[in-house]
Order: structure tokens, then C-alpha cells, then sequence
């Protein structure tokens, strides 16, 4: 067994607030290997965010580093790192001693329902597996979730876990497509996956960013655990069994085929 932390926390524009909201959650997540934070954990998304990029080794990520270390955790959470006049939307990934294993720069950038990151973002090109407690896991950030070639091409590089962190935005029917897509994206690879959005942050409701629905979702798509819409740390289980037996009795990925003629 895997025990993952969901840290469902709301996030501030200031990021010595999240930096300590960090810190409290990893404080709350008890016996967990894993912790998992948002998208967008460093700060909360606005053209600010061009302004309060920090490099990896800046003083954010490395205060969660410390925190990590200190609670003997792994940790992936969403930051900006700059760029050439725009940043990278990254996902980073720190193991129990706080060194960097890893950092996923977001591929598909949300020019959607009115939004465009395209204009603050520049896109990461490569999708990215790391090893952290004792899984692979591919890591997935917001819009990416709507893309199921980026879930194939993490399966083929071997995650057995998916990490899908969000800033989900709100609005009609918004939420049904996270818990829908989540779960698909689950089920279609027989993969455990470990979805952890937002909360909402009242302070900054304006910007409509964050609507929770933290979620595990299990090999066989059934959710395991939903955090709902409140600020929440959920500690809960991940077991490599479940992912045997699903694959036993529903083989998929073994009978995809490749190079389907679309003609």
C-alpha cells in the first residue's frame, strides 16, 4: 500500500501564504508517502504570474522542500517558472528528503470558455514520469486532462499512477466534466489516479478558479475518495493489487491497436 495525502488547499496571490498553507497540510497528512498540492500552489493565477515566478531552486520550492524533509514526504505541487518573457506552468516533484526528482512543464494551455494561458504560458513539449515513493507516476496538470494521448504516452512510458493537478476553473456543467474526465482517463488505462484541485478561495471567488472535487479514482474508474468543495487533507490508500485484478478482467491497454488506418 501507497498512502497519499490530497491537500485541497485554498490559494492565495501571495505566496509566503501558500508556502505556510503548505507547510500546515504536510503537518495534517500523517503517515502519508505522498502529498499532492494544485496547480498553480506557488500562486494564484492572474497576470501576476509573471512577476512572482520563481526558478526551482527559489525561495517557494525550496521552503516546500524543507517542509517535505522535515515531515518525510514526497511532494508534487504547481508552480511558474520563468521563461523567455513567459513562464512554464510546472509541476514539480520532490522526494521524502526534499531533492527534486523531477519537473513537468504543462503541454496543453487552457485557450478555452473565454480564458487564454497561451497569452501569460509558454507549453512544455515532453510528457513526464518520476519515481517517488516507490511509484512512477505521470503527472498531468489541469487542461492536459481533456488530452487522452498524453495519458497513453504516459502509460507507455510506465507510470502506474496518475497525479492530475488542477486550478479548474467554474461554470456550467465544469465540475461534471473534471469528475467525468478524471474518471475516464482512470478507467481507460486501468490506472490509479490521484486528482487534487483548488479549493475555493472566497477572498479571490471573482476569478472563478478553484472548485475542488479532489479525488482518488481507482483502476476501474469508481472514485475511492472525493474531498467535495471545502478545504480538506485526505490521507487514503493506493494498492498495486487492485491495479492487477482490473487488468486481469479488463485487458485494454494489451488490446490497443496501434496505427489504426483512419482513411
Amino acid at each position: 500500500m501507497t498512502r497519499i495525502a490530497l491537500c485541497q488547499v485554498p490559494v492565495s496571490p501571495d505566496p509566503s501564504v501558500n508556502l505556510t498553507r503548505v507547510r500546515e497540510a504536510l503537518a495534517r497528512a500523517e503517515g502519508a508517502d505522498l502529498a499532492i498540492f494544485p496547480e498553480a500552489t506557488l500562486t494564484r493565477y492572474g497576470k501576476r504570474i509573471t512577476d512572482l515566478a520563481e526558478p526551482l531552486d527559489g525561495p517557494f520550492v525550496t521552503g516546500v522542500a524543507e517542509a517535505a524533509r522535515r515531515h518525510g514526504v514526497a511532494v508534487i505541487a504547481g508552480v511558474f517558472e520563468p521563461g523567455q518573457g513567459l513562464v512554464h506552468n510546472t509541476a514539480v516533484a520532490l522526494d521524502a528528503s526534499g531533492e527534486l526528482r523531477g519537473a513537468y512543464r504543462k503541454i496543453h494551455l487552457f485557450d478555452s470558455f473565454g480564458a487564454k494561458e497561451s497569452g501569460l504560458v509558454a507549453p512544455g513539449a515532453e510528457p513526464v514520469v518520476v519515481e517517488l515513493a516507490g511509484l512512477r507516476v505521470g503527472l498531468v496538470t489541469c487542461y492536459d486532462v481533456r488530452f487522452p494521448e498524453l495519458t497513453r504516452a504516459l502509460v507507455d512510458q510506465g507510470a502506474d499512477m496518475f497525479a492530475v493537478i488542477a486550478a479548474w476553473g467554474s461554470g456550467p456543467l465544469k465540475e461534471d466534466h473534471w469528475v467525468t474526465l478524471v474518471r475516464a482517463r482512470a478507467l481507460e488505462n486501468t490506472m490509479w489516479t490521484a486528482a487534487v484541485g483548488q479549493a475555493p478561495n472566497p477572498a479571490e471567488s471573482s476569478d472563478g478558479y478553484g472548485v475542488g472535487r479532489s479525488m482518488l479514482v481507482d483502476p476501474m474508474g469508481v472514485v475511492r475518495a472525493d474531498l467535495g468543495s471545502s478545504a480538506a487533507v485526505q490521507v487514503v490508500e493506493l494498492d498495486p493489487e487492485v491495479t492487477a485484478r482490473a487488468r486481469s478482467a479488463l485487458p485494454c491497454l494489451e488490446h490497443r491497436v496501434l496505427g489504426v488506418n483512419r482513411s
